[in-house]
């Protein structure tokens, strides 16, 4: 019998070598799986390189990964916001490297690993910092940059539901970078809310199959066989 349940989330993480490249979901807060942050936490793993679309709010979860100097790069699109002090501290010491990435170029490097695309033209960024030591062109008389594809080790993100298969569903913005990490990292490890008899998820609302999820851990909740 198929399972991709994980018995917590401390099992879920503990083979996360340090120096690994790790894609974290979520839009500040919203999605970001918190209880896997903190296993990673526990777990100790030093040196990552940690994809998000910002550099962590408060003192939580990713930015509380970043306190305990376990982040030696930052790549992301936002690492200064009001509640920003742990990453921005961090950066001025030299702690941490930073790479900023615009937002939707951000969301199409992702996709783009999942998708085996070898990289993307974009005009986003073209002739600032952000295209230095990239190759640019010069297209229908406009001008774009080239953007790599980003692949990770490990993706850990947040749905709301999924069965054993690993097949998900998520709640509302929540959504957000999930579906492209699962595609773009060589392990997916989802926290859910629920899980679920198989054939119960209706197969219009799972966005991310099970074949991109290799572990499935219930942070809260039930689970049902």
């Amino acid at each position: 019998m198929v399972s991709k349940i994980v018995d917590d989330v401390d099992a879920a993480v503990a083979d996360i070598p340090d120096g690994a490249t790790v894609m974290i979901g979520g839009f500040g807060q919203a999605g970001q799986p918190v209880q896997l942050i903190d296993a990673l936490i526990r777990h100790g793993a030093s040196g990552l390189t940690i994809v998000n679309n910002n550099a962590g709010n408060g003192e939580v979860g990713l930015a509380l990964l970043i306190k305990s100097g376990f982040v030696a790069k930052m790549i992301c699109s936002f690492p200064r916001q009001i509640d920003s002090q742990i990453f921005d501290e961090a950066y001025r010491a030299g702690r941490v490297e930073l790479e900023v990435v615009p937002q939707g170029n951000l969301a199409e490097r992702i996709r783009a690993a999942g998708a085996g695309i070898g990289g993307f033209f974009t005009p986003t960024g073209y002739g600032t910092l952000l295209a230095e030591g990239k190759e640019s062109r010069i297209i229908d008389g406009r001008g774009y940059v080239f953007e790599s594809p980003l692949h990770a080790d490990f993706a850990l993100i947040k749905a709301h539901r999924a069965d054993r298969w690993g097949n998900l569903v998520y709640r509302k913005t929540a959504r957000n970078f999930g579906p492209i990490m699962a595609t773009a990292a060589a392990i997916t490890i989802a926290q859910v809310s629920e899980v679920v008899p198989l054939g119960e998820l209706d197969p219009e609302n799972v966005i991310t199959p099970g074949i991109f999820v290799n572990r499935v851990v219930l942070a809260a909740g039930k689970a049902s066989s």
